[in-house]
């Protein structure tokens, strides 16, 4: 109605003027406010529906859990229910797909991670562009993974697990919850550090992965902390790192891989929301503000600091950079993963 209206008046000036290559050029103009006015009016109604927060996992899993977490603080906030789709398979490719294919009006978002920076050079051909096809709306938490061995494998020390891979080149296997994984990333990244050979065995989960290393089927994993630290109390798995650039508040005793001889290993697992490509800017910032406010409560702090992850706010730009950069990133560990040390 607002186009048709601005069009009329507008050609009747022109038709007034006698200008009709004049027309062309107002209408253009005019066609292109009118554009500008239905997205702004679109943003100040918004939003007018539920919202979808798609999680590309089972339930259960820590991108399940953090979801969850945030989404009826989130619906509070905007009016709206803010419902979470699992939409779990191929490595988290169905979820992506289907969010890179909905329409971007702002009720179909993503909470990813990072296997979504991976994916592209596990998986080769995706259908679609991890980096051209989404918008960043904003990161939520970030998290270390703990680097754990079974007491029964002879090393207490990253350095003293570095010499005894290099004396038995590919014969040390580590349990993961699958390639793609939080625990395979990491491990992918500390082979590529260190220049050690190990053999993967994938699980359904980080679950069964874990009995295995309980059971000392396998003799190591990268696991996150809450998970961890029950049986590292037991004694039942030995602790030798953490994966992030700082230790991990849970475990203030264990050293970061950094520091134990490999400076600039950095790997905390990220979560944060994405959006279809095209999703109005209004629109991701009035996600970005609500989602960032959110985070700043005590409560909500203290649930995402349960699960031994840091609460993480910032602009959607810096999101982006983040994806952007590990995209990169996981092409040269994935494709080259021995580095010469």
């Amino acid at each position: 109605m607002l186009y048709s209206m601005l069009i009329s008046e507008i050609s009747f000036a022109c038709s007034m003027a006698g200008g009709w290559m004049q027309f062309v050029g107002i209408k253009q103009s005019a066609a292109a406010i009118a554009c500008a006015l239905c997205t702004a009016a679109a943003a100040q109604t918004y939003p007018a529906k539920p919202l979808r927060v798609v999680v590309a996992y089972a339930p259960s899993g820590t991108v399940d859990i953090i979801t969850r977490m945030i989404a009826p603080k989130l619906s509070e906030a905007l009016g709206q229910q803010v419902v979470v789709d699992n939409r779990p398979g191929g490595g988290a490719i169905i979820g992506t797909q289907l969010v890179a294919k909905s329409a971007p009006d702002g009720y179909t978002a993503m909470m990813a991670n990072p296997a979504h920076a991976a994916n592209p050079a596990l998986h080769g051909k995706l259908p679609y562009d991890t980096v051209k096809d989404f918008s960043a709306v904003g990161l939520v938490a970030l998290s270390a993974s703990i680097l754990v061995v079974h007491p029964s494998l002879p090393v207490k020390s990253v350095r003293e697990l570095v010499a005894l891979a290099k004396a038995q080149p590919g014969k040390l296997n580590y349990a993961s919850s699958g390639i793609g994984g939080a625990g395979y990333l990491a491990m992918e990244l500390f082979k590529s550090y260190s220049g050690i050979e190990l053999a993967h065995i994938a699980y359904k989960g980080a679950a069964p992965a874990l009995t295995e290393v309980l059971g000392g089927q396998v003799p190591m994993m990268f696991i996150t902390t809450p998970a961890a630290l029950p049986h590292a109390n037991s004694g039942r798995l030995r602790v030798l790192a953490v994966s992030s650039a700082k230790r991990n508040f849970m475990l203030p005793q264990v050293p970061t891989i950094s520091e134990s001889g490999y400076p600039g290993f950095d790997n905390a697992d990220w979560y944060g929301v994405i959006v279809p490509a095209g999703t109005p800017r209004e629109i991701i910032i009035r996600l970005n503000t609500e989602i960032n406010r959110l985070l700043s409560s005590s409560e909500v702090k203290e649930r995402i600091n349960g699960l031994g992850a840091d609460v993480a706010m910032g602009t959607p730009e810096q999101l982006d950079e983040r994806i952007r950069s590990e995209v990169a990133r996981w092409a040269k560990i994935i494709k080259q993963p021995v580095m010469e040390k």
